[in-house]
């Protein structure tokens, strides 16, 4: 069930790329023979069954799954799988007709409408889209809060994973710290003597020692990398996140002004997708690749700011130590923000393609209020975002390289009046 809840993430990451990029290959070969098969049926298709799969999996897969990890089986049952099974369809047919008459009391509070409440009983039509609406709505808010947060983050990533010049970094010195602490450590476990009473702390010393020999060996796999690797690959590296992030700002901003000046900005759904009659840039197939570029970078800066928030740090897996229960919870949190990424690239004018299928029937997406105001809150929050990570790291940076910070600090001594008895 979770590797059917990833895939279907993955499935939600790659729709709307796909759906552009089929746009331009049938612009750019509008009568070739070996890309017939692509046309607006099957990528309505691919929206339909993504929606579907979605509903399916945050409904029914993720909460049996939990609920089944958690069963022991009724009191008096044989134990076994049957009486887990029995115990979790019993506690999931429960949470359903709670979470049904959840979200009817819900649209009889918000609409005054008798029709639509009435429309709820109809369980396949209305009450999943519309669950699926507030659970979209919960993951394009989660999206605002971690997207700022992950794209001033990513440079902190990608910093860590690449070398940076000798100017920025002295690998030397970090090697020789690294392997004082190795021989100190080494010569303490050596040294302590074998003692019931010292077990842990010689478990605790061993897990210190092979964290730090892990350290080690992975400075000096950095420090041998290449001038080229170490002079050029990081500078690029950091261009190229610097101009991706302008150019998302950037995009926003623009978008923002054109929802003041053009109803066509608004996002929309529509039931058939007009592929290979125009592009969806104005820039043709470079912009249409540059948006693929933006969704992509988005979604994993999104990722990034997910995992590195104070709410959801915990639930950052481990390897070879991540409970079920925890993987549980990454699933569902990765199929939230990637089922909500087409209507966050729509909502924020990264793409012009339109909402298919039922993804497009979400009523809060046709209030030109709350779209203007995301638009304004997303660019408001990314600038200050890095604007405050620019500042606070040009500054530690530049300290680093010039050596300021071996400098002791000055000690003011202040001087207290004696007191006389």
């Amino acid at each position: 069930m979770c590797t059917f809840t990833l895939a279907v993430s993955l499935g939600a990451v790659l729709l709307l790329p796909f759906s552009i990029l089929t746009n331009e290959v049938l612009l750019l070969f509008p009568h070739s023979y070996y890309v017939q098969w692509l046309n607006g049926s099957l990528i309505h298709g691919l929206w339909n069954l993504v929606f579907l799969f979605s509903n399916l999996s945050l409904v029914f897969l993720m909460p049996f799954a939990y609920f089944f990890t958690e069963a022991e089986g009724f009191a008096g049952s044989k134990k076994g799988i049957l009486a887990r099974v029995y115990e979790t369809f019993v506690v999931l047919l429960l949470l359903t007709l709670l979470v049904l008459g959840m979200v009817w009391v819900a649209s009889a509070i918000v609409d005054e409408d008798t029709g639509s409440r009435e429309s709820l009983y109809d369980l396949w039509e209305y009450y999943l889209p519309y669950l699926y609406s507030c659970i979209s709505l919960f993951g394009v808010l989660l999206l605002l809060l971690c997207t700022p947060v992950g794209l001033s983050r990513m440079f902190t990533v990608t910093g860590k994973l690449l070398v940076k010049p000798r100017l920025l970094e002295d690998l030397d010195e970090q090697l020789n710290c690294t392997r004082f602490e190795e021989a100190a450590l080494s010569h303490k476990i050596s040294a302590s003597p074998t003692s019931c009473w010292l077990n842990l702390s010689a478990a605790v010393l061993q897990e210190q020692f092979l964290a730090i020999q892990s350290r080690r060996l992975a400075l000096e796999l950095r420090r041998c990398a290449s001038p080229w690797q170490r002079n050029l690959g990081y500078p690029l590296a950091m261009l190229c996140l610097l101009a991706l992030t302008g150019i998302s700002v950037l995009v926003v901003c623009f978008h923002t002004l054109e929802l003041l000046l053009d109803d066509a900005a608004m996002p929309r759904g529509i039931q058939d997708a007009p592929l290979g009659q125009v592009s969806f840039s104005i820039f043709g197939s470079f912009g249409a690749a540059l948006q693929v570029v933006l969704i992509f970078y988005l979604m994993v800066s999104s990722v990034v700011g997910f995992y590195s928030s104070p709410l959801f740090m915990r639930l950052l897996p481990v390897r070879q130590d991540t409970p079920m229960t925890k993987i549980i919870g990454n699933c569902v949190s990765l199929l939230v923000l990637s089922s909500a990424l087409p209507i966050f690239s729509r909502m924020l004018g990264i793409t012009r393609f339109d909402l298919l299928g039922d993804f497009g029937r979400f009523n809060w997406l046709g209030n030109f209020y709350i779209v203007f105001l995301y638009n304004m809150l997303f660019a408001a929050l990314t600038t200050l975002c890095l604007v405050k990570k620019f500042t606070w790291a040009m500054r530690a940076e530049l300290i680093r390289a010039f050596g300021l910070h071996k400098l002791p600090l000055p000690v003011t001594r202040t001087r207290q009046p004696s007191k006389l008895c």
